[in-house]
């Protein structure tokens, strides 16, 4: 590591990561990039350049990633239907393979020949970034400041700012007690009194959502038109995937939609609580089963919720771009060909009821056979006997046996 020439810092702007900025100079006197990726969180960017100007950083790269976000990593994981352990939609998980990319993208731009992150040694931030940036570049080098500084308080990196004439922006009003992490598909919060799973988190700790109390008293209703298992259209009208998700997140939100408070495993080996607001994505997960129960195949369908749960912990663990991860990809996109047509949702308190879907080109579902009147011959019912008899025949044998 003595070797550093030129680092790709990931850079917010934020008062951690020009901490560690400054840090990176004075530990390695190398020459910094910094990079800063615009992907949905809602805060204004181009202040980070002025804070990187002021370090004297030459090479700042500030990029609008939403578009980007959703269509290549949003959307094909929703084509899996994935969730960790049961409720987690990976809001975080799904963002870190993205930055990976583009700081690895940079750094062969610039020559840099190493990256740098503000992830802390005790999450599964540092996973995902480095396992993505080994996978991208396997000789890069990368420099984790938290597994090597001894900043390990608050109070030691608000001394170090002030001793190195870092600006410290005291935010008016009530600050947020919580570690808070925003992209377009979530915002999650870690932290304060959620340390101790017993505590109920305080209902102003929410951004995007009223509670379901709260909510109107009237549903909202929309039509979601899908194009091989993604949403390209609400209403009628076309839209992009970051417009898709930026509208589904204002709406259910606005319908109490997406909370979600859990204890995880993390990959490094700890449990942690989380709360999380997801309201697009919930929308998006159930709409996209319903328009799935048409079109796609028994056993298809069900393969796909086998794979599910390890699709879903490579993204969590951060195994994005692994040769698994891409291969199950294959599979999935594969199975979304036929998955075309129209979900119909209700919004109302908290809940996603669907009231309809059709695909009127690629639907299994067949009313002469499905249905309870006289369909015609199209079904012999006769046929079932046979059928259920030789499903039970292994068992009528081990019956047999067990009344010997």
């Amino acid at each position: 590591m003595s070797q550093i020439k030129k680092v790709v810092l990931a850079y917010s702007g934020g008062l951690d990561t020009s901490i560690i900025l400054k840090w990176l100079q004075d530990q390695y006197q190398c020459e910094i990039v910094t990079f800063t990726a615009d992907i949905g969180q809602g805060e204004e960017l181009e202040p980070a350049r002025a804070k990187a100007q002021q370090f004297g950083i030459k090479e700042i790269y500030i990029e609008d990633l939403r578009e980007e976000f959703v269509r290549d990593y949003v959307f094909p994981m929703f084509r899996a239907n994935a969730i960790y352990e049961g409720e987690y939609l990976l809001g975080t998980s799904i963002a870190r393979p993205l930055i990976a990319k583009h700081l690895i993208e940079i750094a062969n731009k610039t020559g840099a020949d190493t990256i740098s992150h503000g992830a802390t040694g005790k999450g599964n931030d540092q996973v995902r970034f480095e396992l993505g940036a080994y996978a991208l570049k396997p000789e890069i080098k990368i420099i984790a400041p938290w597994r090597e500084w001894d900043l390990t308080s608050r109070e030691k990196l608000l001394s170090y700012a002030e001793n190195h004439g870092i600006p410290i922006e005291m935010k008016r009003g009530k600050q947020s007690p919580y570690s808070m992490d925003a992209n377009l598909l979530h915002i999650s919060y870690e932290g304060g009194v959620l340390e101790d799973p017993w505590q109920v988190p305080e209902e102003d700790m929410w951004r995007w959502t009223v509670s379901p109390e709260r909510a109107p008293d009237q549903t909202t209703i929309l039509e979601l038109d899908f194009k091989q298992g993604d949403i390209v259209a609400i209403d009628g009208k076309p839209m992009t995937p970051a417009e898709v998700l930026t509208y589904l997140n204002k709406v259910a939100g606005a319908n109490g939609i997406g909370r979600l408070d859990l204890v995880e495993n993390r990959y490094v080996g700890m449990k942690s609580r989380g709360c999380y607001e997801t309201p697009g994505g919930t929308v998006m997960l159930k709409a996209h089963r319903a328009i799935e129960s048409l079109t796609l195949d028994r056993e298809v369908a069900h393969l796909k919720d086998e794979l599910m749960p390890r699709y879903a912990s490579l993204i969590y663990n951060g195994y994005w771009w692994s040769p698994e991860r891409v291969l199950l990809q294959q599979l999935i996109d594969s199975s979304q060909i036929n998955v075309n047509g129209k979900v119909r949702v209700s919004l109302y308190k908290g809940n996603v009821t669907i009231l309809g879907r059709a695909s009127p080109n690629n639907s299994l579902f067949d009313t002469s056979i499905a249905t309870f009147e006289d369909d015609g011959g199209a079904y012999n019912q006769k046929d079932a006997e046979g059928f259920i008899k030789l499903n039970a025949l292994r068992m009528r044998i081990a019956a047999r046996l067990s009344q010997k």
